[in-house]
């Protein structure tokens, strides 16, 4: 792996697994909600998200989405792989001062069709409060 490519079809296998952990903090949640657009008063209201079986703020579950994103593009399998699709359930809420650690495992290889399937979860403190499963494209090693 390099810092311009990850890992090639040839170097993954089954069991292979990689995490990535952010604390979210209040910033983060105002940016997410700017970003995206997504101003559901959950997020960002504190009297409003009291009156929810929450009883306060939840970060956006797609926040823990990208967590994973970054998991697949930058560690396992890493630069130059393309995210195909992704599964996901979201189990649990995450709180503003949560840390969310995203893995990602392998489970699948299909050397024919250059895909790899592989196991998403994001946990705080050992809950897990999303899993699914993702597929990347991944390059063969090129040929010298």
């Amino acid at each position: 792996m390099s810092d311009l490519h990850g890992h090639y079809l040839e170097d993954l296998t089954v069991g292979m697994s990689a995490s990535y952990a952010k604390t979210i903090t209040e910033a983060d949640v105002i940016l997410f909600a700017g970003i995206t657009g997504d101003d559901n008063p959950v997020h960002l209201n504190a009297e409003f998200a009291a009156e929810t079986p929450f009883k306060e703020r939840i970060v956006h579950g797609m926040f823990s989405a990208g967590l994973i994103s970054t998991v697949l593009g930058t560690r396992l399998p890493g630069p130059g792989a393309i995210y195909v699709d992704q599964e996901l359930r979201f189990k649990a809420p995450v709180l503003i001062g949560d840390t969310v650690t995203a893995t990602a495992t392998v489970e699948e290889i299909d050397e024919r069709r250059r895909r790899v399937k592989l196991k998403t979860v994001c946990t705080v403190r050992g809950k897990v409060v999303a899993e699914g499963y993702a597929t990347n494209m991944v390059d063969r090693r090129p040929q010298s």
